[in-house]
């Protein structure tokens, strides 16, 4: 019972690669394209190619900036940026700040905590110092 119906393929198909033209193949299709005389020629052309009539506008601009230079295929993705010399050393620089920073923090810390030590240790020191003294005058 519908054993003869067409179902489509469940199968994923793969993504084509991008295509990567040559100058060499860009400057034979610029010039298949220019040579077209007849009106369907350039459209069986493209078609024959599996080109769009956009890269072929394209082309032909990067052909009058320059043969090679603007035919070449370009890296995609961003572009790098310019790297200022400076960059390193004000990197560099900002570390050991930070890494003095904390050592100060650290030392203040430390600082602190004696200063509070000290002050729980004057009372009973100054105690015993005027027991002390209180004793030797009396034995005068």
């Amino acid at each position: 019972m519908g054993d003869n119906v067409n179902r489509p393929d469940p199968e994923v198909c793969e993504k084509k690669p991008r295509r990567c033209f040559t100058a060499a193949y860009k400057l034979r299709i610029l010039k298949e394209f220019d040579d077209c005389s007849q009106p369907r020629e350039k459209g069986a052309l493209l078609r024959r190619e599996g080109l769009y009539h956009s890269n072929i506008c394209t082309w032909s601009r990067q052909r009058e900036k320059g043969e090679l230079q603007g035919l070449a295929p370009k890296k995609r993705g961003r572009k790098a940026g310019e790297v200022n010399p400076l960059t390193r050393s004000v990197a560099r620089l900002e570390r050991g700040n930070k890494r003095l920073n904390k050592k100060l923090r650290q030392a203040e810390t430390i600082i602190e905590v004696q200063k509070k030590s000290r002050r729980s240790w004057a009372v009973p020191n100054q105690i015993i110092w005027y027991l002390h003294c209180q004793t030797a005058c009396a034995n005068f």
